[in-house]
């Protein structure tokens, strides 16, 4: 499986080759972690949405930068996200 790249803070390297987004919903299928997203620039949800699929362990590391209590849900947080083309 392919997986996608996000970033809780913003990207020092590469910077054109990522989208800033925020985070609409998340959910586990299949033992990975799926955010989807639209682009931050995009005042409207729904149409440009995306979906990321990552590994648990990408979400732990994602979470623990994130400026937000544990267990607390990441929806409608900003972040930083690549993805992949499968």
């Amino acid at each position: 499986m392919v997986h996608d790249r996000i970033h809780a803070r913003e990207p020092t390297h590469d910077r054109d080759r990522w989208t800033e987004g925020v985070v609409e919903s998340v959910a586990e299928r299949d033992g990975h972690w799926v955010v989807r997203a639209r682009p931050a620039e995009n005042g409207r949800e729904g149409d440009d949405s995306v979906e990321l699929v990552v590994t648990l362990a990408v979400r732990d590391l994602f979470l623990s930068r994130l400026d937000i209590d544990t267990g607390e849900s990441p929806v409608g947080c900003r972040f930083w996200y690549r993805k992949k083309r499968r």
